[in-house]
Parts: structure tokens; C-alpha cells; sequence
């Protein structure tokens, strides 16, 4: 078993990136809902990212999204992140949400629709260089609703030629990743539907090229596990948005469904190497009835609670269950780790490092939710557009 020493060092290493987006207004396909207190800008969205930071210690980047936080000096964007002790992080794109997009789009059978996509997945690089980033996330709704409505190969042909594209423009410290979804709003076939095309693809563009893993993203009763230590083996996993589903990519928090998958799936990024700033750990996370800034620091600490367990597994002693095919001890093994309250573990780390052992509880003492509410009032909230 780890020492408590070196799973406490471990910890202190971690970072967890939040997302712009889930400090705005969110909601189900059927209605947004708004909120006091909600950021206008992208600036004041990084502000909130920061008081999560300040609270957790572990989420020191924030994620762009283009165009929802476009603005005209990025790099003035950068030095405020910086100024509120974080950093810019992952670029992600948005082909999405245009009319011209209604079939696709690096996948559209149209030239000219194909064009305009892959032209704002090269401003997303140049957003990058502005603001020093160094990973592009690419997520594509594309794909087909109805048999024959496109052909399927010539769609993957489309899709290589972009990414190919984008991939020659990124720099020597920049990387791709790739994400997929098996399904919405593509109904028939989806373009990038699972970690198998999306491994396809990354491997044919190079090194640079890597894969996303949601963990919203997956058929009921898939084994994601299985699909983190493949592509860990492989050396193609670039990252993780972490969110929960019951159903299908509902967006949840972190943990909040399933906390022994997210314990099983954190166990394989210990064991394959994956702990390392090479593996992106990201939230991707929609706060629809839950106030937004508290609903991060719950999953981040969700996060920060799995991989302790996770660092606590008897490796030698699970290895020798496994060798000598010892079912039970193999699994109670992994079951004693799953069941260590590590709560008073981490808040021992975040004492060390100068924090309030209880981060939600230091956020509402702070007064920032009363602060903002009084704040924010007049212009428009952000949202994700819906």
C-alpha cells in the first residue's frame, strides 16, 4: 500500500480544470435557467473560476469555449486569469450551434459548410497561441438521422481531412483532442461515436493527436475503465471530462451518480501512468437547478475523494490476489480502498497547503454568492446559447 506520505504529495499535485460554461445559465433541452448572480462576461466568469481555486486549491486553468467567450484582446483575457491567480486552459470549439451546421459540419456532404467549420477550428488555434493553451478539445454533433442520408465512409473521409488540416496548424506544445459521443443529436450514425474511431483517427494524425474521454458519453453498462486502460496502453489518452448520467449525457456532477465507477475508473489512471499533467483531468458540467459555483467545488471534491481512494489501493497486495486467482481478496482489495472515508486525508492536505479543510463551507462563509448577486445586476447572462 501507498504510504499516506506519498498519497498526501500526490494530492497536492493534482489539477482539475473547470469549465467556463458551467458558471453560466444552463438547463435541459426544454428551458434555461437563469440564476442571481450569474456572470455577463468572460471576465467575470474566470473571477468565479478563481474563488474556486481559492477554495480548493487544485483548479488553477479555466476552459474556454469559442464562441462563447470570445472577446476581442485574449490576451488581455490571459492576464486576468492571471491577475485572479489562475490560468487559461483547453480551447473547445463549437460547431454546433449555426444553421449552416444543420447537416454537419467538417462532415458535411457541402464544401463550403465544411470550410467555415474547419476556418473556426483554426481561430480556436489562434486563440490558443493568444493565450497560451495548450490543448484544442473537438466535440462534432455531426452525423446522420435517417439510412441513406449521407454516405457513411465519405463522411470519415471529410472528417480526416479536416482534423488533418487543423492538426498541420497546431504548435510544437499544442495538442488535438478528440472527443466522442455515440449518440445526440445524430440519431442514425454519429461521426465520431465512440473511443475505437476516435483512437482511428489520432493515431493516423501523430502524436499530437490524442483522445477525450466523457465520462457522460457511454452506452448504459459500458465499461469505461476498460476503455481508460486501452487507450492509457496505447499512450492516446489525453484527457477527461468528468461528469455524471443516469440515462445518457446528462451532464451532472461529478460523482454524483455513480462514485465507485468514478473510483474505478480513477484506480486505472493510477495504475497505467495516467497520473500526470499529460492526461488532462477537466470538468464538463451543466449546473441546471443547483447554484453553479458550489455544485464545482462539490465536484472537484468528488474527483479529489476518488483518486484518493484510488491512491490508496495495495497494489502488491492486489497484484498477489490476482497471480494466485484469489477472486474474493482481488476484489476486497479494491473494495477496502472504495471504503477509507478519505475525507479527514484530504482535509489534512489542504491544511498543509494553507487552506480551509472544508472548501464548501469556507465558499459560504466567504460572502462571494451575496457579493455577485448584488453585483451582476443588468446586462445579459451568459449561457450556452440554447
Amino acid at each position: 500500500m501507498s504510504s499516506l506520505t506519498s498519497v498526501k504529495a500526490a494530492l497536492t499535485t493534482q489539477a482539475i480544470e473547470t469549465p467556463s460554461w458551467a458558471y453560466g445559465n444552463s438547463g435541459t433541452r426544454f428551458k434555461v435557467f437563469a440564476q442571481q448572480g450569474v456572470p455577463r462576461t468572460a471576465y467575470e466568469k474566470l473571477d468565479d473560476a478563481a474563488r474556486v481555486h481559492a477554495h480548493t486549491g487544485v483548479t488553477p486553468t479555466v476552459a474556454l469555449h469559442i464562441p462563447w467567450d470570445r472577446v476581442d484582446d485574449y490576451a488581455a483575457l490571459a492576464r486576468h486569469a492571471e491577475n485572479q491567480g489562475i490560468r487559461l486552459g483547453t480551447v473547445n470549439s463549437n460547431t454546433f450551434q449555426d444553421d449552416d451546421y444543420k447537416l454537419g459540419s467538417i462532415c458535411h456532404p457541402d464544401a463550403a459548410v465544411r470550410r467555415k467549420a474547419v476556418d473556426h477550428l483554426l481561430e480556436c488555434v489562434d486563440v490558443m497561441d493568444a493565450t497560451g493553451s495548450r490543448d484544442l478539445k473537438l466535440w462534432f454533433a455531426d452525423g446522420t438521422n435517417y439510412p441513406g442520408q449521407d454516405d457513411i465512409r465519405a463522411r470519415q473521409d471529410r472528417l480526416a481531412e479536416a482534423l488533418a488540416e487543423v492538426y498541420g496548424r497546431l504548435g510544437d506544445d499544442q495538442r488535438m483532442l478528440l472527443e466522442y459521443k455515440f449518440f445526440e443529436p445524430a440519431f442514425y450514425s454519429t461521426d465520431v461515436p465512440d473511443w475505437g474511431t476516435a483512437y482511428a483517427h489520432c493515431l493516423k494524425l501523430g502524436p499530437k493527436a490524442q483522445v477525450v474521454v466523457d465520462t457522460g458519453h457511454h452506452a448504459p453498462g459500458t465499461n469505461i475503465e476498460f476503455i481508460v486502460a486501452s487507450l492509457l496502453r496505447e499512450d492516446k489518452l489525453g484527457g477527461f471530462d468528468f461528469n455524471s448520467r443516469f440515462y445518457a449525457d446528462d451532464d451532472l456532477m461529478a460523482g454524483a451518480a455513480d462514485p465507485f465507477q468514478l473510483f474505478r475508473i480513477m484506480y486505472e489512471v493510477v495504475r497505467g501512468g495516467g497520473f500526470t499533467p499529460e492526461v488532462a483531468f477537466m470538468l464538463d458540467q451543466c449546473h441546471n437547478i443547483e447554484a453553479k459555483i458550489p455544485a464545482i467545488i462539490r465536484s472537484v471534491m468528488n474527483v479529489q475523494e476518488a483518486t484518493a481512494k484510488a491512491l490508496l489501493v495495495d497494489r502488491d497486495a492486489l497484484a498477489a490476489a490476482q497471480a494466485s486467482g484469489d477472486v474474493l481478496a482481488a476484489n476486497a482489495v479494491l473494495m477496502d480502498a472504495y471504503n477509507t472515508d478519505v475525507r479527514p486525508l484530504l482535509a489534512e492536505v489542504r491544511g498543509e497547503l494553507g487552506l480551509d479543510a472544508d472548501p464548501m463551507g469556507a465558499y459560504h462563509r466567504s460572502g462571494w454568492a451575496e457579493k455577485i448577486t448584488a453585483a451582476r445586476l443588468g446586462g445579459q447572462q451568459a449561457g450556452w446559447g440554447a
